[in-house]
């Protein structure tokens, strides 16, 4: 290609075109066609009657069911307090009654609903819906604490920008200060959004900000220390971890019994799930299950303290030779012949258009 400037900008049009494709892929392939697989759910009763009814409804649902029964209405609600059944059927000739916990997750409530309501109009009689885990009413549908995740995932990803380009003059210990003190913040502004603005947390405001720390200094030091192996593509990349694969996955809108296996699997270990089934079970559910999605969170950070650390022992040595080679004697820097001075300007503006480049590429979605 003839044209250096058009060659530039074709280059600098690959990252976008990739977004969007992986943004299509995943957003698509996570969300259009939301469908139960092994949707955990309940009948009361221990009566042969019951069990019949429940071996009926897992034939009739196939492989879109898992459904098991326990001894009584207390069980039912324990498990779905406990987050291991979508829902509990209570079996009654005139009114039978559905337990759900729509906190856990306002689209499984509804597939369930979508379940039982078919079979309690069979028998001709209403359908009693008992939600045992409602969230806030500030937050009717639950699904606050998905746009919470974004917002944080925003902040985090888009400061690795600033961090990793515009700091990489910095020395690492420097960046990884600036990282804890922009998780400071970052976590601060979730915690206001989530507390007095917009009210999605009526309790336990420092253990959201906790959790908001956790979540985005993990995201801060994985995108610090990548920086340094992979520059520009860095923003491709945190866009694929904590974009695509993150907000996807999360289970912020459907479970992963309403997913497809991919994103159901990355639910279990990734940190957005994290972040968002740990919010759950400390506003909702009695801090049940909290202790493993912290973990999970701990280990995301651990991560990225040693991407930081790997990246600050490669950038060592290349440090210590550009500094021997700015402290050679002034005498020698003034006969650089002014073609070799111009080239080294050149190459600095250079540097410095490809910071403001990469900066200007970290988008929000």
């Amino acid at each position: 290609m003839r044209s250096p400037a058009l060659r530039h900008v074709l280059t600098h049009l690959i990252t976008p075109l990739l977004m969007c494709i992986g943004m299509g892929l995943a957003y698509m392939g996570a969300f259009v066609t939301p469908e139960p697989h092994h949707l955990p759910v309940a009948v009361v009763g221990t009566a042969p009657q019951a069990k019949v009814f429940a071996q009926t409804v897992k034939d009739t649902a196939g492989d879109k069911l898992d459904v098991r029964t326990v001894a009584n209405r207390a069980d039912a609600v324990g498990l779905l307090r406990s987050r291991d059944v979508t829902g509990a059927y209570v079996p009654s000739a005139h009114t039978p009654e559905l337990l759900v916990a729509s906190a856990a997750s306002d689209m499984g409530a509804t597939a369930v609903e979508k379940v039982f309501m078919p079979v309690a109009a069979k028998e001709g009689v209403p359908l009693k819906v008992t939600d045992v885990a409602a969230p806030v009413g500030d937050d009717p549908t639950g699904q606050g604490l998905f746009f919470l995740l974004i917002a944080l995932s925003i902040g985090s990803y888009a400061s690795v920008a600033a961090l990793g380009a515009a700091g990489a003059g910095l020395a690492m210990r420097v960046r990884a200060l600036l990282v804890l003190g922009v998780s400071a913040v970052v976590s601060g502004i979730g915690a206001l959004l989530a507390g007095p603005v917009f009210h999605l947390a009526h309790h336990d405001l420092a253990g959201v900000w906790g959790m908001a720390w956790l979540y985005s200094a993990g995201i801060l030091f994985i995108g610090v220390g990548l920086h340094t192996f992979l520059k520009r593509w860095t923003t491709l990349t945190m866009m694929v971890l904590f974009v695509m694969l993150n907000f996807t996955s999360s289970g912020g809108l459907f479970r992963p019994e309403l997913q497809n296996g991919f994103f159901g699997t990355l639910h279990a270990f990734w940190n957005g799930a994290g972040f968002v089934e740990g919010i759950r079970s400390l506003l909702y559910f009695g801090d049940d299950g909290l202790a493993r999605n912290v973990w999970t969170l701990v280990g995301w950070l651990l991560v990225g303290l040693l991407v930081t650390g790997i990246a600050a022992l490669y950038e060592r040595p290349r440090k210590a030779r550009h500094a021997a080679g700015h402290g050679e004697p002034a005498a020698q820097t003034a006969t650089v012949p002014a073609p070799d001075r111009s080239a080294a300007e050149a190459a600095r503006e250079e540097a410095a258009e490809e910071i403001e480049e990469e900066v200007e590429e970290t988008v929000g979605v």
